[in-house]
């Protein structure tokens, strides 16, 4: 087997089972047999999900676009260039995309910066004209069209104008089964000895099973045993707007016929082993489609290439497929034609084997191995000739400006604390401790600010080499064999540990995801979604509640742009549902907290909680962290009414008073981001005022009545203890200080005119 040269990724877009249709078949079957070929590559698929459906999807579904969510398609666009695809594989047919004839897709190709191949299900000889504008922007966009007969590429260069050069013919894959007596399955459907016909496929008038229902008299009395199987569940779209009056009609016409007995109807989808059986039984393949504009038929290769003995109209496909007297073709609509061509294969049994044995070899270049293998080599002519072009980045929205009323924000003493390798973790007043070194944990905390920063503007080139030496901190970080982060780096440049925390793995993550949700540098934004990618599967193995609080706060921001990443919503249910559970086990009256013990950076859990149930939905969530978020605000309100977070010494353990002192700067920030949340999520505005009296701890509502923060200078003191603050302003302090105030500057900039 030959392989690329090195590792990558493949993307399939298309439906994909568990929806029923034949697409969603194909789409699963090719995906299977390249991942197959290339062992070494990543074959992640995004399904399109039509309205109202709740799908389950298997593991390789990353991303899930709703049909008419117009939106999505740009997110999955998004999602495909910053997960580093190399080829985009779309499964086109009319029908399944959403906007004007399915045109939203071709936002998503124009956005996308990867070549794509599409496989062209359908090709129209007369297109509408929302049809031909859709198509054409498909034609455009695709670096190669694929289509399965060499009709379809006739009438892609005659029709359409497609340059030769962008076309490609691969037939229809199909399951690579054995050449087999018939009579060896058909006892397992109870028919043991009796020819059996047999049509299959999505039930819906145009395939034209009443033609072969009014041939079954004139076969039944040749063959009196004779049984028709007519295999397939109506077709979705069909079942919703008139139910089974379809299939009821049928029924009804074989009643009328008096053939009842030889007709069965299997209303159901069968799987890909069941139905190898139903075909590996069948004597006679029958497929009487009314009109001859089927350029594809899954079903007629299926059979074709199982080597059975096919009975068709002469639609577009079945006639190429069927040519040279590899089949029986017959008029449209015409029963009594279908029934001379049935009776005189089963009467005529050496040519019928013959006509098998002769479609079966000619079968074997439709394998799905051998598929898989023409795929391959397109895909890898539109790589190559994708290097020559590309497409522009597109752009991102503004974010919002300052609220004067609030301090100033200054970012002196970020910059003292900083060098080239990471933010220091501690300083002695204002002078950074070099003796203490770097953590993770402040680092991701430097990152997240960073790209909040840019939300109000571009941030100075101060700032940016701080950024970037956040992120490579992390990038170092990072121990790939491991899938967690290191936490603690010497002033030498060296680790002091193999293995950090969760909680600051956790951070790490959540860091991450905001610059994928919210950084407006495309280069620093790719590389967030990469090692967000490889770090976030790490935290469903964590106990830490805060841990997978921090992941969920990452996650939230990792949704502002990719909220179809299917994997990514996988792990905020799981780490939601644990949290929540948590909860749920823990709380009693007057204790509705996860732990027996209110520790540190407390108002994270509830935040979490709520974030999680506002955008999935789970209400139960949502109200469960707004209660524990109110009564942890109304625990942490000293005498005078101001914020009075839970001190680090001793915290507060169920029976017990809570600590007083020393209060942390990290506390106020949480709770002035779990606030803003709850505001966000309940529209109440008591929780804006909840946010700024938290904030107003740094400014000197506390209960010392001292500024904790130094406006003129950005850097924030490491506490509140019981008679003063304590001088020294460490990094944790200083950039809580500073997210909580441009977090306030959103808000303000969100809310202008409530007092």
């Amino acid at each position: 087997m030959e392989k690329s040269a090195a590792a990558g990724k493949i993307a399939i877009l298309g439906d994909y089972p568990p929806r029923q249709c034949g697409i969603a078949t194909f789409t699963r079957d090719l995906r299977d047999a390249v991942a197959a070929r290339r062992p070494d590559w990543d074959c992640p698929v995004i399904a399109v999900t039509e309205a109202e459906a709740n799908r389950e999807y298997p593991g390789e579904v990353r991303f899930e676009i709703p049909e008419d969510d117009r939106e999505a398609y740009l997110r999955a666009a998004d999602f495909l260039n910053l997960s580093h695809t190399d080829v985009l594989c779309v499964q086109h047919e009319f029908g399944i995309f959403g906007g004007p004839a399915g045109a939203h897709v071709t936002e998503l190709l124009g956005r996308a910066r990867m070549p794509t191949v599409t496989t062209l299900h359908t090709v129209l000889a007369d297109p509408t004209p929302e049809q031909s504008a859709a198509f054409a922007g498909i034609v455009e966009k695709s670096s190669k069209l694929v289509v399965m007969t060499g009709h379809g590429a006739e009438m892609l260069r005659d029709i359409h104008g497609v340059a030769p050069g962008k076309i490609s013919v691969i037939p229809h894959g199909i399951p690579d089964t054995p050449f087999m007596d018939p009579n060896f399955h058909k006892d397992r459907f109870g028919i043991a000895g009796r020819p059996m016909l047999l049509t299959f496929g999505l039930l819906s008038p145009g395939k034209g099973i009443e033609y072969g229902i009014r041939a079954i008299p004139e076969i039944a009395a040749h063959h009196p045993d004779v049984v028709y199987i007519v295999l397939g569940a109506t077709h979705p779209n069909l079942l919703r707007r008139e139910g089974e009056a379809h299939r009821r009609y049928l029924q009804s016409l074989a009643r009328e016929l008096g053939v009842q007995d030889h007709v069965r109807f299997v209303n159901r989808y069968v799987d890909n082993a069941e139905l190898c059986e139903f075909i590996g039984a069948a004597d006679i393949y029958l497929t009487p489609y009314l009109n001859e504009a089927q350029i594809t038929s899954g079903t007629l290769s299926y059979c074709f290439g199982a080597g059975k003995a096919v009975v068709s109209t002469p639609y577009w496909h079945a006639r190429e497929l069927l040519a040279g007297g590899l089949g029986q073709l017959v008029p449209f609509r015409d029963a009594a034609a279908i029934a001379d061509a049935v009776n005189l294969l089963l009467d005529e049994e050496p040519r019928r084997h013959a006509i098998r044995k002769q479609a079966y070899l000619a079968g074997r270049g439709m394998v799905w191995n051998r598929v898989a293998e023409a795929y391959d080599a397109v895909f890898e002519e539109a790589r190559a000739e994708f290097k020559k072009n590309g497409r522009p980045v597109a752009g991102r929205a503004n974010g919002f400006g300052p609220k004067p009323s609030l301090p100033p924000l200054r970012l002196d003493h970020l910059r003292r604390i900083s060098d080239s390798t990471g933010v220091y973790q501690h300083a002695i007043f204002t002078v950074p401790w070099l003796e203490h070194g770097y953590c993770s944990d402040d680092n991701a905390r430097a990152l997240l600010l960073t790209v909040l920063l840019e939300q109000e503007a571009p941030i100075p080139p101060s700032i940016q080499s701080i950024q970037t030496a956040a992120a490579a901190f992390l990038q170092n970080a990072f121990v790939r064999n491991s899938g967690r982060f290191r936490n603690f780096l010497s002033f030498g440049r060296e680790w002091t540990e193999e293995l950090g925390s969760e909680d600051s793995h956790g951070r790490a993550v959540w860091a991450l995801g905001a610059a994928v949700g919210r950084t407006r540098q495309e280069g620093l934004r790719a590389w967030a979604a990469e090692l967000f990618e490889r770090s976030l599967p790490s935290t469903t193995a964590f106990t830490s509640p805060r841990a997978w609080a921090f992941a969920l706060l990452g996650l939230q921001d990792y949704f502002r742009s990719l909220h179809g990443d299917l994997l990514a919503a996988r792990i905020r249910r799981e780490l939601a549902g644990r949290l929540f559970e948590l909860f749920a086990q823990n709380t009693a009256p007057g204790w509705p907290w996860p732990e027996d013990i209110v520790a540190y950076d407390n108002p994270r859990l509830p935040q979490a909680l709520i974030l999680a149930g506002r955008w999935t939905g789970e209400a139960g969530m949502l109200d469960a962290g707004v209660a524990s978020l109110r009564w942890l605000m109304e625990n942490q309100t000293g005498l005078n009414g101001c914020f009075r977070p839970v001190g680090s010494e001793g915290f507060w353990r169920r029976g017990h008073k809570p600590a007083v002192f020393d209060q942390q700067p990290l506390e106020a920030a949480a709770a002035v981001e779990a606030c803003i949340e709850a505001f966000h999520a309940t529209g109440d505005p008591h929780w804006r005022s909840e946010a700024e009296r938290a904030f107003g701890w740094f400014t000197g509502a506390n209960d010392l009545g001292l500024p904790i923060a130094d406006a003129a200078t950005g850097g924030c003191h490491d506490g509140l203890h019981d008679n003063r603050v304590n001088r020294n302003q460490g990094a944790e302090s200083t950039l809580a200080y500073l997210s909580s105030l441009v977090r306030m500057r959103e808000l303000a900039a969100l809310t202008p005119n409530q007092p």
